[in-house]
């Protein structure tokens, strides 16, 4: 996929050139900021938001999602409070899925972790969850809500598959790898918020796919420290890239081309998740509230001329609090 074939879908991105405008923030809004808790926020926090009631297995799945997905603990906050609860216990079900590649020394007892949620899953839905807090909760959401059981084991089944350091062979198949997984989250997010919608469901689709792409560069860094490289090699190979480069933190136009495709496509994701807005129903628009995350990012790698390494962009954006109120109040995805 070559650079040039994306500029009608996102335009020129070099510094100092316009790209996605950001719309002007109503002054009034600042006096709300203070509802979402801050980045190191403490427990007290967690407290704060979930009330007095709050249980046990439910303040785990809090603070598991406050230290381990921020920005999907803060999405989650601006559901509604029927269906907050719910979310944290699913978003912390894919944490703790997440977690199992780079916490196990050997793929066999990674598979064994996931055989273990293969086997909740299943004493989830006859009704005996084991006493683990997130399989707890998990039950919890299922019984509220009906949720399908297919999306939750797609969610399991993929990332199992993933298990092998293996980088993309195209694409199209960390498109399918996001699809099963971030797009399969919120489909199951729609249905905790009660919506069944063809096109609500397309838009989950795209802003799946989105986020798996940019997840994908946001932890490129980290994956090169650890000398992995898990970039499309299709991308790669157009643009005459080798792992190594990306290994030594090149920063040669042809490594940027390739983080400029990638960025591109999901850019082109987000809109076209976007120009479903007239016909998604408003109830679901909460559901999708993490396009704010995945833009802000997109912006600051444009703003640094694609350099996947520049130290900008493993900087926390403080303001993202704030930047997900206002998107809520506007009742925009």
């Amino acid at each position: 996929m070559a650079a040039s074939t994306l500029l009608s879908a996102w335009g020129p991105l070099r510094p100092g050139v316009r790209g996605l405008c950001r719309c002007r923030q109503p002054r009034g809004l600042w006096a709300h900021a203070w509802r979402l808790p801050e980045p190191a926020g403490s427990g007290r926090s967690v407290a704060a938001v979930s009330g007095p009631g709050i249980s046990g297995t439910d303040r785990y799945c809090l603070e598991l999602l406050r230290k381990r997905d921020y920005e999907g603990y803060l999405c989650s906050l601006l559901l509604p409070a029927e269906s907050r609860s719910s979310a944290f216990a699913l978003r912390a079900f894919n944490v703790e899925l997440a977690q199992v590649k780079d916490s196990v020394s050997e793929k066999t007892i990674g598979l064994m972790r996931m055989q273990f949620w293969k086997n909740t899953v299943d004493d989830i839905y006859c009704d005996s969850p084991p006493h683990q807090p997130v399989a707890i909760e998990l039950w919890k959401a299922v019984k509220r809500h009906n949720l399908t059981k297919r999306w939750l084991m797609k969610i399991i089944d993929e990332r199992e598959k993933n298990l092998d350091d293996k980088a993309y062979r195209n694409i199209q198949e960390l498109e399918n790898y996001a699809e099963n997984t971030q797009s399969s989250l919120l489909y199951l997010t729609l249905e905790i918020l009660g919506i069944k919608d063809l096109h609500a469901d397309h838009a989950a689709s795209h802003i799946g796919k989105a986020q798996g792409i940019v997840t994908c560069l946001r932890a490129t860094p980290y994956h090169g420290s650890r000398r992995r490289v898990f970039l499309p090699m299709d991308i790669c190979m157009l643009h005459s890239v080798s792992q190594e480069d990306f290994l030594r933190k090149s920063q040669d136009k042809n490594v940027r081309d390739v983080v400029y495709d990638m960025a591109s496509q999901a850019h082109l994701h987000l809109k076209h998740a976007r120009s479903f807005h007239k016909s998604v129903p408003v109830k679901a628009f909460p559901a999708f509230l993490q396009t704010v995350a995945l833009e802000d990012y997109l912006k600051k790698i444009q703003q640094v001329d694609f350099d996947i390494f520049h130290p900008s962009l493993q900087q926390k954006n403080t303001l993202l609090p704030l930047s997900l109120y206002i998107q809520s109040w506007r009742k925009r995805y």
